[in-house]
């Protein structure tokens, strides 16, 4: 696949990695069927600050706060608030994407036993 081609009606453009990069994971074709459609929520997190109540009450529009990551630092992938592993932010087409670095945390065939 590429880049244009989509999967899951529409809602998620897969690019297919090397062979030899693939992780031995469960792949979705041997999932249960009726666990195939459950609905997750994919976030990547940028970072994250600690401020206390009085400085968010300071926060404007024009206010900056630094993050604990570093610029250039790969995004943390997670499934439903739990990291699951690293992506870099890509352009494809108009919209923004995620390749994928790593897959540390993403084990399903603990959902199959």
């Amino acid at each position: 696949m590429n880049l244009n081609d989509q999967a899951l009606d529409g809602d998620l453009i897969i690019e297919d990695a090397p062979a030899e990069a693939a992780p031995a994971t469960l792949t979705a074709r041997s999932l249960p069927q009726m666990m195939r459609r459950i609905p997750v929520t994919l976030t990547l997190e940028v970072g994250s600050a600690r401020i206390s109540l009085q400085e968010l009450m300071s926060i404007g529009p024009a206010s900056v706060l630094p993050l604990d990551s570093l610029a250039g630092e790969p995004l943390v992938i997670k499934v439903n608030g739990a990291p699951i592993g690293r992506a870099e932010v890509v352009v494809a087409g108009e919209q923004y994407g995620l390749k994928v670095i790593d897959l540390d945390g993403l084990n399903l065939d603990l959902l199959a036993s």
